[in-house]
């Protein structure tokens, strides 16, 4: 065969690659969160996921700054409410028209946004929550299905409302015995059937990670697309794969209540890089390549082959996410916070096969805080000083089996440093610790997997809480200072 003939091959053979992928979801989605100190400018990320071929986002609240710069960008946009204005609009209709008014009628008129959802809460039925938004999620749902009518949108934009794949269970492990929860039965029951008659879909959120988090037993190979793991046997059908045997028992919860033809969004799948044993690069790459090697092609799970529309868990890490469900809560980006990629990922979704970094990033100096060369570890100002830096920086890096799990105790030391440092956009008296431990370095001290952060220039366009709060944190960092 001829040299030309070859490059015809092999640039077919990538459309028909490429066409499987399309096929497989009508376009990928990924989840944007914006919990960051420093968050990359909006259209940063807008042109980060266009150029990563990434055609559908969700939103975790109507960050207006988000849904400007995702004007006519043609990306599909599914813009959340957050569980805490619940009950607001659960109480007012008014209230819900004011939100569809300003935050769905006026983004889709003004400036073009592609919204086709509205996420109502994000995982309100979680069980650790305590059925706090129990009696409040449904009355806002239909407030706002309500309000999109009256605004006349409810056949471009449909509600739908995430929920943690906690909210079913299975009576005998396998799928087949999947239903909703006894205590929250009558609740999903109610929610399901609203969306069910309005063309709304059910939107879940898997995480194969955090059944290997909590549970040691839990089979490793099973959380993976490797085929390696031993097979779990329902009725003839055989499950290799975590996420098969979870999405097929919602399948059946569904079916075995009424609603087996409703669509299923996968709202959030994904793996976090760091913050626990189990957290890292190897691991986020062998699970977030096999998920999208496995649902290529369209060929979906046993019980619902065929597309599966699903949104990656995450764009980017987001270092002010709170840290009570793990460490790990920061790191699920497949993005560094400043638009590197962490690993080797082929989305499907564009010729180069590989993520594309975001282009045109302003860093501060490169210049990082340290303990000083000389002092003394024993010092009594060591600890508190520490426990300060981190409580206000992120040491979530820090720990057993993490990137940083290999550093001794003045590399743990100058990382807190410097993660406070940089947070508080290398401010002079940012790295002024008390009794004269800690300096500035041009030198960079990063070893090996741990990476010693340079911050990048603050966005100016976000809320203002997040500058506000570095400053407190400096105020508050030079009081301890000047009690000591």
């Amino acid at each position: 065969m001829g040299f030309v003939s070859v490059r015809v091959l092999i640039v077919v053979l990538t459309l028909v690659v490429l066409a499987s992928w399309g096929e497989l979801v009508g376009g990928l989605g990924a989840n944007w969160g914006t919990q960051a100190s420093h968050p990359l400018p909006p259209e940063t990320v807008v042109r980060l996921m266009k150029e990563n071929g990434i055609q559908k986002v969700k939103l975790f609240d109507a960050d207006y700054g988000a849904l400007r710069a995702l004007s006519k960008s043609g990306i599909e946009v599914m813009v959340g409410i957050p569980n805490d204005m619940l009950a607001t609009l659960a109480s007012s209709m008014k209230a819900a028209e004011k939100w569809v008014s300003k935050n769905i009628s006026a983004h889709m008129s003004n400036n073009n946004v592609n919204i086709r959802y509205v996420a109502v809460g994000n995982e309100p039925f979680l069980s650790t929550y305590n059925g706090t938004f129990l009696r409040t999620t449904f009355p806002a749902l239909r407030n706002i299905q309500s309000a999109l009518i009256k605004a006349g949108l409810s056949n471009r934009v449909k509600v739908t409302c995430p929920q943690n794949a906690d909210v079913y269970e299975s009576s005998s492990t396998l799928p087949s015995g999947g239903d909703f929860r006894a205590d929250i039965h009558d609740y999903m029951i109610q929610i399901v059937k609203f969306l069910n008659d309005n063309g709304a879909p059910f939107t879940v959120n898997i995480y194969p990670f955090i059944s290997l988090y909590i549970d040691p037993n839990f089979p490793a190979d099973y959380a993976f697309f490797d085929g390696n793991s031993s097979p779990i046997n329902d009725g003839g059908t055989n499950y290799y794969n975590m996420f098969d045997a979870n999405h097929d028992t919602l399948v059946w919860a569904l079916q075995k209540n009424g609603f087996g033809n409703m669509p299923i969004i996968v709202g959030e799948i994904g793996w976090p890089t760091d913050g626990d044993r189990n957290a890292n690069l190897e691991y986020a790459q062998r699970f977030n390549q096999g998920f999208m090697s496995h649902i290529s092609g369209g060929k979906g799970t046993p019980m619902r082959p065929g597309p599966v529309e699903v949104y990656l868990f995450s764009l980017i890490d987001e270092d002010e996410k709170s840290v009570d469900p793990g460490n790990f809560e920061r790191h699920w980006g497949i993005f560094t916070y400043d638009g590197l990629p962490k690993y080797a990922l082929n989305l499907g979704t564009t010729n180069a096969g590989a993520l594309v970094r975001a282009r045109n990033v302003q860093y501060l100096e490169r210049k990082w805080c340290i303990m000083k060369p000389g002092a003394k570890l024993d010092d009594a100002q060591v600890a508190p000083s520490v426990s300060y830096a981190c409580a206000l920086g992120d040491c979530t890096s820090l720990g057993y089996q993490t990137s940083c799990g290999n550093l001794d105790a003045v590399g743990n030391i100058s990382y807190a440093f410097n993660s406070y440092y940089q947070k508080n956009n290398q401010l002079d008296k940012a790295c002024k610790f008390p009794d004269g431990l800690s300096v500035v370095t041009k030198v960079d001290p990063t070893v090996g997997t741990c990476r010693f952060g340079i911050m990048i220039q603050p966005y100016y366009g976000a809320a203002e809480r997040r500058i506000k709060k570095g400053w407190g944190g400096l105020i508050l960092f030079l009081l301890l200072i000047i009690l000591c």
